[in-house]
């Protein structure tokens, strides 16, 4: 191919230019692929039963304040937002106290979600246009033609982008979709939300509590996450009932909450491959480099 040697240039270039905010997206990214990972592997069904929700709000929450909630499964924790003196509280369900210290896994995740959308110094944009640049490289790899694969660290490098190619072009794909909020699906109804309370009481209703991730305000609408053994479906919670939320496959996809565990361990896999991608590709970049200055080098200096 007469272009392919400029393909491979500008892709080259390309990969240099945006490294270190990829790495950094790369890194956070595999990350967070653990949370649905912990969450769904460490759900215990029936932990959390409709009267020990009840009595641990009452307690807490007794004036019915609570804006949001959140079931850590990892933690065996429920944390209840809107209360309190730091604006939230994390009650330990082994004991109905009031939680200490975090994992320390859990706060490395949840800090990943912000590096990994926003960078440091609120640097969104950079974090888009090193997204748009991901998706310019597997389009260049994909233009420079199917690859002569080998044991070697260029044929890992290509056998991985072309085994997985789909998938890996998805994962930056949908972040952009997210990024403009672009959902493929009708905008759900706009009802009046419900105090915290009710809201867990319609819940435990028809699903098991201990399957439940967070209630909170999204969008104007006030949202339930559960899963449901199949993945984790968005409900919305009003005065009209309980409602299947419109489904929002690029979130789905890009945060891995679907198939159950198997998602969040798809997210890892992809995660861990565009780590190789991006080192394999720089190490092919320095020994191409080194080659070349020794190429120049004098013939005494040998």
């Amino acid at each position: 191919m007469i272009f392919k040697p400029w393909l491979l240039r500008f892709h080259r270039w390309l990969s240099l230019a945006f490294a270190l905010p990829l790495a950094v997206v790369i890194v956070t990214g595999l990350l967070l692929s653990l949370q649905p990972v912990m969450q769904t592997g460490s759900i215990a069904p029936g932990s959390l039963t409709l009267e020990k929700a009840e009595a641990l709000l009452a307690r807490y929450d007794p004036q019915g304040e609570a804006r949001s909630l959140r079931l850590d499964s990892f933690q065996n924790q429920l944390s209840i937002g809107g209360v309190g003196p730091e604006g939230s509280i994390a009650v330990d369900l082994a004991n109905g106290e009031v939680a200490g210290a975090n994992h320390w896994l859990s706060e490395l995740v949840r800090a990943s979600r912000g590096v990994h959308e926003h960078l440091i110094f609120d640097l969104e944009w950079l974090v888009s246009a090193s997204t748009v640049a991901m998706l310019a490289l597997i389009a260049l790899g994909v233009l420079m033609g199917w690859p002569r694969l080998s044991n070697s660290v260029s044929g890992w490098h290509k056998g991985t982008a072309w085994v997985l190619l789909p998938l890996l072009a998805l994962s930056p794909l949908t972040g952009l979709f997210l990024v403009a909020g672009l959902t493929f699906s009708a905008p759900a109804p706009r009802n009046p939300s419900v105090p915290i309370a009710q809201a867990v009481r319609m819940i435990a209703a028809s699903h098991d509590l201990s399957r439940l991730e967070w209630i909170r305000a999204r969008g104007g609408r006030q949202i339930a996450r559960l899963d449901d053994g199949y993945g984790q479906r968005a409900f919305i919670v009003s005065d009209k009932g309980l409602t299947p939320a419109p489904s929002n496959w690029p979130r789905t996809f890009h945060e891995g909450t679907f198939w159950g565990i198997w998602g969040g361990i798809m997210n890892l896999i992809l995660s861990l491959a565009f780590m190789l991608l991006m080192g394999t590709g720089l190490l092919i970049w320095a020994r191409r480099s080194l080659r070349r200055r020794q190429k120049r080098a004098p013939a005494g200096a040998q």
